[in-house]
């Protein structure tokens, strides 16, 4: 039967239709890498149940859709903003993974200040004692050492202190020691360790004990005093004592008082000196008096003319000075001796010559005048001839 062109046209038509209609229901639009539409995997976002839906907005957890970048590829863009927080929930900025946590990390501790400078005391005979023992002590490593070599029952207050200072400096840095004989080294000698080294030990002792009363199973590494620090001792001239006045002579002795002394005192009295007015004193110094870190030297004024004096003591490579301490007085003016004539003032002397009065008998020659305060030339009573009654006694 033959079959016109019309309905040879309208079956065509029916199969492009449909070859049309079945393209849309399987392929998504996929395109191609180089962004051309045609052959390729298909991409579906889900299972399809025969109706497409559009979606209408991504799902707050759903990562954001590939974007193709300008090289032709895809990748997921980067987050820069903060992501907000859903209904009820509170966002917190995570830590960088190098930063600790607060609740992990140790509360730092202030380390208590460690001893200021002496200075160094000098130390020449090498005996241990307490200012140079200070001075070993200065170093927090070395409070071993200082621990060792101090008395073990000390009587002197100044010692006691240092012991309990050496212990407390090892159970502080947890090397040992022990924190009651600390406590108790520090409250025997209570006013009593009055040297500027001694003051200052025993208040670096009380920190320490403050210091383990706040934390107390914590340890410490302690640290020298940093450099600058003020010392612990003024060392100085502190006045010189002329005997009630301000004036002394050549030849006088005088106190001189030094205050802060950081040193023995029985090694100054070997190895000083004192310049009295720029001329060194006679002699050596000696210890008139010694209390806590004063002491005063007795020295001799060397002689000098008068005038306002300075005074220095030299020692150990240090000199202190006190500008014009006292004043040279004058010497005293002595007469010289003199010859008495045994004539009055005004008169004319016995050696001149005679004067001859006027109308009488010429006197003697100076020569058969009897000097004065002499006896005349003669027998005297005692050896006259012939009897003689005794003085008071008459002979009828």
């Amino acid at each position: 039967m033959a079959v016109s062109l019309g309905m040879r046209i309208s079956g065509l038509l029916v199969v492009g239709a449909v070859a049309v209609a079945a393209a849309a229901f399987t392929s998504d639009g996929g395109v191609t890498a180089d962004g051309r539409g045609g052959e390729g995997t298909i991409v579906t976002a889900g299972p399809s149940d025969g109706t497409r839906k559009l979606p209408t907005g991504l799902p707050s957890s759903s990562s954001p859709p590939p974007r193709q970048s300008p090289d032709g590829h895809f990748g997921a863009p980067a987050v820069t903003s903060t992501p907000r927080a859903s209904q009820g929930e509170t966002v917190r900025e995570s830590a960088s993974p190098s930063a600790p946590s607060p609740s992990m990390s140790q509360k730092l501790l202030e380390v208590p200040a460690w001893l200021p400078p002496g200075p160094d005391s000098p130390d020449v005979d090498g005996t241990a004692d307490p200012a140079s023992v200070y001075d070993l002590l200065r170093s927090p490593t070395e409070c071993r050492a200082a621990l060792s070599v101090i008395p073990r029952s000390p009587a002197d207050a100044e010692w006691t202190v240092l012991r309990g200072l050496a212990t407390a400096c090892l159970a502080v840095q947890g090397q040992g020691g022990d924190w009651r004989q600390a406590a108790g080294d520090h409250a025997a000698p209570v006013g009593e360790a009055d040297t500027c080294k001694g003051r200052a030990a025993h208040a670096v002792l009380g920190s320490l004990l403050d210091f383990h009363r706040r934390h107390p199973g914590a340890t410490v590494r302690l640290k020298p005093s940093a450099s600058g620090t003020p010392a612990a001792c003024g060392y100085r001239i502190a006045g010189v004592d002329t005997g009630g006045d301000t004036e002394a002579r050549p030849g006088d002795t005088i106190g001189i008082e030094l205050a802060g002394t950081y040193f023995d005192p029985a090694e100054l009295l070997r190895d000083a000196s004192v310049v009295i007015g720029g001329r060194q004193a006679p002699g050596v110094p000696v210890l008139k008096s010694a209390s806590d870190d004063r002491l005063v030297l007795s020295v001799v004024v060397p002689v000098l003319g008068p005038g306002p004096a300075d005074v220095a003591v030299r020692y150990a490579g240090t000199e202190v000075r006190l500008p014009a301490a006292f004043t040279i007085a004058a010497p005293d003016v002595v007469p010289g001796p003199s010859v008495d004539t045994g004539t009055p003032a005004g008169t004319a002397s016995s050696l001149s010559a005679p004067v001859r009065p006027t109308g009488g008998s010429p006197q003697p020659s100076v020569a058969s005048r009897t000097p004065q305060w002499m006896l005349p030339l003669g027998p005297l009573p005692a050896h006259r001839a012939g009897p003689h009654a005794p003085a008071g006694l008459r002979i009828p």
